[in-house]
This record gives structure tokens, C-alpha cells and sequence, in this order.
């Protein structure tokens, strides 16, 4: 029985699932999206999120941190450059999984994972493009229908005299 065991093991033993698990992150970083299948993005996410959040602190102790994890220099380089400048503002929530359907060969279900920031498309894109939000209260509404109203008595004063 597997009470409380919270590791995702995938069908593979302990450093099968590190190697794994390490060389889905650096695919990730590198490339910023991955498809694989539905269990492996999951396992995945668990993975990178805490390595992305330590990305954030760019010192060296933290990249060794990363280092051990990761155990590719390109990775850590992109990870503490492009990827830690993207997401240095966002309390969490790296990354995003979609899930795409069956893979025709074996029928495993496949998701794609990405990280959030990247997507312009599908995401928030960047802040120059977008227009800036709008800002409502409700006590603006009950403004605007006051100053409304006195307009709408003027109007119908007008029109009154010219039906006469």
C-alpha cells in the first residue's frame, strides 16, 4: 500500500526517475514547451516549479542548488537569464498543462506542458500590446447615472416646447 506517498512514480526506480524527471526540465527550459505524456507533465511540474522559484534569487549557492538537479550548464544559464527575468514578478504558477488527446501509437494520453510567460498567444502577452484595464466600482455606476439623469430631463424639456 502507498498510504501518504505522495511521489509520482512513474513506473521507474528512483534514479531512472531523476534522469528522467532532469532531462524533461532542461527540455522545458530550453524550449519552452514540451508534449509528452499526460503523467510525466504532472510528475514534471512538481519537478520545475521549485527549481523555477529558486531561479529567481540569482546567487551562487542557488545555482548549485539548481546544478544538482538539472546537471546541464545551458539549462542553468537559460533558467537564470531569459526565463528568471520572465516570471521574476509572478508568485508562482510556472507552468501550464494542455491536454492533447491520445497518441496514435500506443493510445497514452498526451499533454503539452509550457511555461506561462512564454505564450503570447494564449497568455496574458506582453504589457505594451495590451490596452490598460478598466477600472470600475460600483459607487462609479451610481455617479454616472446621476449625472445622466439631469441630461435626460434636459433633453426631454427640449423636445417637450417643439412637440407644442
Amino acid at each position: 500500500m502507498r498510504h501518504g506517498d505522495k511521489v509520482k512514480n512513474l513506473s521507474r526506480t528512483k534514479a531512472h526517475r531523476e534522469a528522467l524527471l532532469s532531462n524533461l526540465a532542461c527540455q522545458l527550459i530550453q524550449h519552452k514547451r514540451i508534449v509528452t505524456t499526460t503523467a510525466k507533465a504532472k510528475a514534471l511540474r512538481i519537478f520545475v516549479e521549485p527549481l523555477i522559484t529558486k531561479a529567481k534569487t540569482n546567487t551562487t549557492h542557488q545555482r548549485r542548488v539548481v546544478f544538482s538537479y538539472l546537471g546541464d550548464k545551458e539549462a542553468i544559464k537559460e533558467l537564470f537569464g531569459a526565463v528568471a527575468e520572465m516570471i521574476g514578478g509572478r508568485p508562482g504558477g510556472y507552468t501550464r498543462i494542455i491536454k492533447l488527446g491520445a497518441r496514435p501509437g500506443d493510445n497514452a494520453e498526451t499533454a503539452m506542458i509550457e511555461l506561462v510567460d512564454f505564450n503570447e498567444i494564449y497568455g496574458k502577452g506582453t504589457e505594451a500590446t495590451k490596452a490598460p484595464a478598466k477600472k470600475t466600482r460600483r459607487s462609479a455606476g451610481s455617479k454616472k447615472k446621476a449625472e445622466a439623469a439631469p441630461a435626460e430631463t434636459e433633453a426631454l424639456a427640449a423636445d417637450a416646447p417643439a412637440a407644442e
